[in-house]
């Protein structure tokens, strides 16, 4: 059988009877404690009584459904109204506001917030984002309040903003949104207000490393923004994490008067590969290429090479394709790792290697660059200076980038919207 679904909004300013049924007030909120289940008790009501506001606990509760709620016993506790800490109130605090929809990664709005009895105890079940449900908080007692939600979310996939909360004590779980892709979390970031969207930031802080995969997938407006409101130690902190290419840009795109403080405050392996990439006209092939890649030497073993990749620190778009070089360092080959893998541990590199490999120049503009890479069908290039040794890396990630245009995600409903 269907749980029987009791609306929030039906429930808000209803009366407040005492045990024998003469109203004393009305109900103004209800409080429910975060992080205590996937659906959460009911702890108590906010009941507006001569003017001020009352704490009820749900125990002095006999009954709650819609449109009224009564007292029990003779006499009852009331304790005046404060908020304490790690509470949340459904009506001040979720309802109309922006919440996560964790499947999907979507926000959508608590249009209404649905309640119901489980295992005796009043919870919330679920938020429903539809216009109905929006119709029925601002217009209590319409035809639209009449029968089950039209779509509701579980609560257990639902995670509502807190930053704004009084006295909240609390933070969006980590944990929670670590499930997610930083492609997914940026989606969440560039569709949520500045402040959510610096809550969703301060949450993913826990871990730096997926704090700047998800900073390297905002769009440059979303970056500019949240960069401006951190100190410059703190931007350098974050750019620290990011992959170089990526550092470079947005260095650029800070205000004038901030870029050298900020590249200073960097590690120094970081600042002179930063350094190095901003010498290069942002929209040549110097300029967008990565100077992380891999090279082994051609008389290197295979399982030598294959050695190399499993202890390096790169991430794996820069360890799909290995150059080879020469005695001297200039580029004599590439082999994929798919080949390493494939071929005989004792065997050399340049054995198995491709050789004259297409390559770029610093100065190539985005039309060479694009052309080569869809016409030699490449997933990684690399770009040479005029001895022909390797100075950095360009995937096909930096030409999807190229092509696609700006906001892209947004412009193909792959932002949050409500339901």
């Amino acid at each position: 059988m269907p749980p029987e679904f009791i609306h929030l909004s039906s429930l808000v300013r209803s009366p407040l009877l005492d045990r024998h049924g003469e109203k004393i007030g009305r109900v103004d909120d209800l409080i429910i404690r975060a992080n205590t289940g996937a659906h959460p008790p009911v702890a108590g009501l906010v009941a507006r009584i001569a003017g001020r506001e009352h704490f009820v606990p749900i125990s002095e509760v006999f009954e709650l459904r819609h449109g009224r709620a009564q007292l029990q016993g003779e006499t009852v506790n009331l304790g005046r109204f404060e908020r304490r800490p790690g509470e949340l109130l459904l009506v001040r605090d979720v309802s109309g506001r922006h919440v996560i929809n964790l499947v999907g990664a979507r926000l959508i709005s608590a249009n209404e917030i649905e309640l119901s009895r489980v295992d005796s105890q009043l919870c919330v079940v679920g938020v429903d984002p539809s216009r109905r449900g929006l119709l029925r908080r601002l217009l209590p007692g319409s035809l639209a309040h009449r029968g089950g939600p039209s779509a509701v979310v579980d609560w257990e996939s639902v995670e509502p903003f807190v930053a704004h909360v009084p006295s909240a004590r609390m933070r969006i779980p980590y944990r929670k949104l670590a499930r997610l892709r930083p492609a997914q979390i940026a989606d969440l970031v560039e569709a949520a207000s500045h402040e959510e969207g610096e809550e969703i930031i301060e949450a993913v802080g826990l871990n730096r490393e997926l704090e700047a995969d998800v900073f390297e997938e905002l769009d440059t407006e979303h970056q500019r923004e949240f960069l401006k409101s951190r100190t410059d130690v703190e931007a350098a902190r974050l750019l620290a994490t990011m992959e170089p290419d990526d550092a470079a840009d947005l260095i650029v795109d800070l205000d004038q008067a901030r870029r050298i403080p900020v590249l200073e405050a960097l590690p120094a392996d970081r600042q002179e590969k930063i350094r190095a990439l901003l010498n290069y006209n942002s929209e040549t092939a110097g300029g967008l290429m990565s100077p992380d890649f891999l090279a082994v030497n051609e008389d290197s073993t295979v399982e030598g090479a294959l050695d190399e990749v499993r202890h390096s620190r790169f991430g794996p778009e820069a360890l799909s394709t290995i150059f080879v070089t020469d005695a001297e360092g200039r580029l004599s080959g590439t082999v994929s790792v798919v080949r390493l893998l494939k071929a005989n541990g004792s065997a050399h590199v340049r054995e198995i290697a491709e050789a004259d490999p297409v390559t770029l120049r610093a100065d190539a503009d985005r039309h060479e660059i694009q052309r080569k890479m869809t016409d030699y069908d490449l997933s990684a290039t690399p770009v040479v200076d005029g001895d022909h040794k390797i100075i950095g890396l360009i995937t096909v990630d930096d030409v999807l980038e190229m092509l696609l245009p700006t906001g892209w995600r947004r412009d193909f409903g792959m932002t949050s919207a409500d339901s």
